[in-house]
């Protein structure tokens, strides 16, 4: 099991990985250091530009949302948390700020194989133009940066933005779904 486990971990990421390259983007993999920490704007440098961390486990995740992370999070199994989690720090992909949680799997065509259910009873979304794609999240979505969206994937829960200029730039038209209310709460 723990064979089929390790082949299906290194065929997607090889999906993803090669999915997310292209011919104008020659630095994934390289770590790029943060400005001096205290801008939060789409000008400040990123902490980082790397590739993808596909993981089957709740540590690896963990460490894949954190600043110390990668721009996408890929799991390939349900994951289920007793503790709120953060997705925090600016990752660059195809020369744009973005962050992914990849609930699925796909197969060389793209199409999803499998998709998968996080749960948490919180989510804290501090990086710009993250999203939940592919699954489901169980628990509630409190978002604190720009263009959070929610991509062929459900949230079972509530999504609620610390400022009405994230909830302006918020999207769920991509087949994205949230059973809750979806709210600004300061």
């Amino acid at each position: 099991m723990k064979k089929l486990a390790a082949l299906a971990a290194v065929f997607v990421l090889t999906l993803l990985v090669g999915c997310g390259n292209s011919a104008n983007n020659n630095t994934a993999g390289t770590n790029t250091p943060a400005g001096n920490g205290t801008a939060s704007n789409a000008t400040a440098a990123p902490d980082a530009v790397t590739s993808a961390s596909v993981v089957d486990n709740g540590e690896d995740f963990k460490k894949a949302i954190s600043k110390e992370g990668t721009w996408i999070a890929a799991t390939l199994k349900d994951l289920t948390f007793t503790e709120d989690l953060v997705v925090d720090g600016q990752f660059i992909h195809k020369d744009e700020p973005a962050r992914k949680i990849a609930l699925y799997t796909q197969d060389a065509d793209h199409n999803i194989t499998n998709s998968f259910t996080l749960t948490a009873p919180k989510i804290t979304i501090k990086s710009e133009n993250a999203r939940i794609q592919g699954g489901t999240f169980v628990g509630d979505v409190y978002v604190e940066a720009n263009g959070f969206s929610v991509v062929n994937a459900t949230i079972e829960g509530n999504v609620y933005f610390s400022d009405e200029k994230y909830q302006a730039t918020y999207s769920a038209s991509d087949q994205g779904k949230v059973t809750g209310v979806t709210e600004v709460q300061k």
